[in-house]
């Protein structure tokens, strides 16, 4: 279980294909304090640490994950957003995120607002269920809140994240543009009602 704060940004210094993709992350973590077989959500995907050294941590990436995860985001040079896995006792300072990716997203729009950059994401009408102005949600592992809604033409959803400073300065956000797939996973209360509800219009 993680927060969805970032903790720590990385970067894809080596890739390797095994029977599944063998990743080498760059990290500024203590490693001595990193248990192999701990999680690390790496852009919002819980991952088991295999390996590590001073200064980096290998992880194996499935091939269904990689599929279901952001194009480009498994490549050398890539900057990721960790979070280590919560504490019993820490602050939940964020929302409650899982690691696990229920889709991805394109972003359509980066505009500045204020000081902040105003971000346009569209996803699929799988999502677009659970997805409420004022909700929350991870995008590439980083806890929002959504500021607008609005449904597409086909059942598609494009909605509307405010990137403050600081989240820009201490993730990978400090460079967004159109075109790029963005890893999101909904909130877990929305989750459940969702199938609560789909339950009960099946009877």
């Amino acid at each position: 279980m993680f927060t969805g704060i970032i903790t720590d940004v990385g970067t894809i210094d080596a890739i390797e294909q095994r029977g599944d993709l063998r990743v080498r992350v760059r990290a500024a973590y203590d490693m001595a304090g990193v248990d192999l077989g701990a999680s690390i959500a790496c852009s919002g995907v819980c991952l088991t640490v295999v390996d590590k050294d001073e200064g980096w941590f290998a992880v194996d990436v499935s091939t269904e994950t990689v599929r279901r995860t952001a194009q480009g985001q498994w490549t050398v040079g890539r900057r990721l957003n960790l979070e280590r896995a919560l504490k019993v006792g820490d602050e939940l300072g964020g929302h409650i995120v899982t690691g696990h990716v229920d889709g991805v997203g394109r972003i359509a729009a980066v505009a500045p607002e204020g000081d902040s950059q105003r971000v346009e994401i569209e996803a699929g009408a799988e999502l677009a269920p659970f997805l409420a102005p004022k909700g929350s949600i991870a995008v590439d592992g980083v806890s929002l809140t959504m500021n607008t809604v609005d449904d597409l033409p086909g059942g598609g959803v494009r909605f509307g994240i405010n990137v403050i400073p600081h989240t820009a300065q201490v993730t990978s956000f400090e460079t967004l543009e159109p075109g790029r797939e963005v890893n999101l996973e909904i909130d877990v209360i929305a989750r459940y009602l969702g199938r609560m509800q789909s339950l009960r219009n099946s009877k």
